[in-house]
């Protein structure tokens, strides 16, 4: 498979569970979200099988990808807008700040 930026990862999504994910609604995909979550966070914690890692990294992504979906919020444009011209707090690429972005 080729490599696919954001936007072409949360369009598949769209495609392949859309009908699924809609059902469900924010809430129920929100809960899906979180369970993946701790999948991951076992696996960091584990960090012995990075096979295992990297699925539970996709999972996390998909997930997301899919409540962004549900939500009708496009993420490739939101990332843009709050970090496309660097750190949200200073402004700068490089933070030199202390706030939480």
């Amino acid at each position: 498979m080729a490599s696919m930026d954001l936007q072409d990862f949360q369009q598949l999504i769209e495609k392949m569970y859309s009908h699924k994910d809609r059902a469900r609604g924010p809430a129920g995909t929100f809960l899906w979200l979180m369970e993946e979550i701790g999948e991951l966070a076992a696996a960091v914690a584990e960090n012995n099988d990075r096979a295992n890692l990297e699925e539970e990294f996709a999972d996390v992504l998909a997930w997301l990808a899919t409540l962004a979906n549900v939500m009708d919020v496009d993420l490739s444009a939101a990332i843009r807008r709050k970090y496309g011209e660097g750190c949200p707090g200073c402004g700068r690429m490089v933070c030199t700040c202390n706030v939480k972005p």
